[in-house]
């Protein structure tokens, strides 16, 4: 019984041996998933966005500090699939930190980045992937890579760019796909062929050498036209644009992309070579610089050469100005300081706050004085030298009309009838003499005074009669 199950339990595990080693050796054809990609770029660059479209996402989820993603890779002639992942920092240089997480010792020889600019806002362009690939080669500096391996990773960029080739329709699956052992990342020394002849780079070729693939991608170029109508632009400030991001590209060993997510222009073509890069896949598009939403320069193509084309259309700048004196960026004109709004009140709400203001002042005295003149509480007033009448009865008065009349009766009269005169006098302008029709009214005017003045007088003066004898 104990044989039997020895035997047995022998049969199964030769069983599980050989499934296990045919799981080894198909494993051994399959992509490698140590492939990873970093992109970094400004805020509001288009990085999420374009992501998104290289996995196939229609609505991508945006996060923030250091996100993660991965893009399904499917080799169609291997009928094999595997995942790249992605990496996206965080446009805030802040975060810089984080860079640790995306490229390390280990999967440096692995890794390719995407520097991401903005054609809808071109006067930031070379300023965004200066200060970015400044940050990736600090923090490339700072890894603990051995100098002969560095040297290595150098080299095999170097060799990149002096054996490049047109692609045709001669790369077949099969070439492509020979070896398996090989980066193409980072192709070794002996992978070159012994008769080839390599020639030696330009002069500003790969003058910052950071060991690592880079692909500047510039997004968001449905926005020419924009740019056109709303701020002036002409095909030579397009061709001063290509030409500096060129020369950018050229220094650092980098191959250059135009897209456009929403006109769905060069996303496929970016894939393509991204994959072929990564892994190694065909690739038969050639460079395309005519069309100038439509630009793609692989890594290895250009030269200074090609770039001088772009002189010829220059006529009102120079291809060495400063890129921030062409590509101006727009003046944004504060808004203007408006004093605040005035509404009116309605006339009969404005009546009745002006009736209520003079409800609380004096009443006028006579002869129109005013009421500070009555109270004679200004101390002004009643100081001043110039004030000749006040409201105050005349105490004294040089005749009386009447002895029997009383006194401040006969007084207040005059004083009334003397302001009459005065105030029913007809204006005239200053220095003019009164004419005859004037001192006519005036003497018809003392006239009636006076003969009133004569019946109150009378009136006032007789005695009333009171008491039994009066009646008799």
């Amino acid at each position: 019984m104990i044989e039997r199950l020895s035997k047995s339990n022998l049969y199964v595990y030769e069983n599980l041996a050989t499934i296990l080693g045919e799981v080894q050796s198909s494993s051994a054809t399959n992509l490698p998933s140590t492939k990873s990609i970093l992109v970094l770029g400004d805020n509001e660059s288009g990085k999420t966005t374009l992501v998104a479209k290289l996995q196939g996402v229609e609505e991508p989820k945006k996060g923030s500090g250091l996100e993660y993603y991965y893009i399904d890779v499917t080799d169609e002639y291997r009928d094999e699939q595997d995942r790249v992942g992605v990496w996206v920092l965080d446009g805030d240089t802040s975060h810089n930190g984080l860079l640790r997480f995306c490229i390390s010792e280990e999967n440096f020889a692995h890794s390719l980045v995407l520097l991401v600019g903005s054609m809808a806002h071109p006067w930031s362009i070379m300023e965004s992937l200066q200060r970015w690939s400044a940050c990736l080669q600090d923090h490339i500096s700072r890894l603990k890579i051995p100098p002969e391996e560095m040297r290595e990773y150098e080299e095999s960029m170097v060799r990149f760019f002096q054996e490049y080739t047109e692609p045709d329709e001669s790369h077949t699956a099969s070439s492509a796909h020979s070896r398996r052992d090989v980066n193409p990342l980072h192709p070794s020394a002996s992978h070159t062929e012994g008769d080839k002849v390599l020639l030696p780079l330009g002069e500003n070729t790969l003058t910052q050498n950071l060991g690592i693939p880079i692909i500047v991608v510039l997004t968001k170029c449905d926005a020419i036209s924009t740019l056109e109508k709303e701020h002036d632009y002409k095909e030579e400030h397009f061709d001063f644009i290509q030409q500096h991001v060129r020369k950018f590209c050229l220094q650092y060993g980098a191959a250059l992309v135009y897209s456009s997510v929403k006109e769905e222009k060069n996303c496929d073509l970016l894939y393509r070579y991204l994959v072929h890069r990564i892994f190694g896949f065909p690739f038969s598009s050639q460079a395309y610089v005519v069309e100038r939403d439509l630009v793609f320069v692989p890594a290895g193509w250009d030269n200074e050469k090609k770039i001088s084309i772009l002189y010829e259309n220059l006529n009102s700048m120079k291809q060495d100005d400063c890129y921030e004196d062409v590509i101006a960026k727009p003046i944004t004109r504060k808004p203007v300081q408006r004093d605040a709004e005035v509404v009116a009140d309605d006339e009969q709400v404005f009546l009745m706050k002006q009736q209520s203001v003079l409800n609380k002042q004096p009443a006028a005295g006579p002869a129109g004085e005013s009421p500070q003149r009555m109270s004679g509480v200004s101390p002004k007033s009643s100081s001043s030298p110039r004030q000749t009448t006040t409201s105050t009865p005349v105490t004294s008065s040089p005749k009386k009309m009447d002895g029997k009349a009383p006194a401040n009766a006969s007084e207040g009269m005059l004083a009334n009838f003397f302001n009459s005169l005065l105030n029913k006098q007809n204006p005239r302008a200053p220095g003019t003499a009164p004419t005859k029709a004037d001192k006519a009214a005036v003497s018809r005017d003392a006239a009636e005074q006076l003969e009133r003045l004569k019946k109150s007088t009378k009136n006032v003066s007789e005695p009333k009669p009171n008491g039994p004898d009066s009646a008799s």
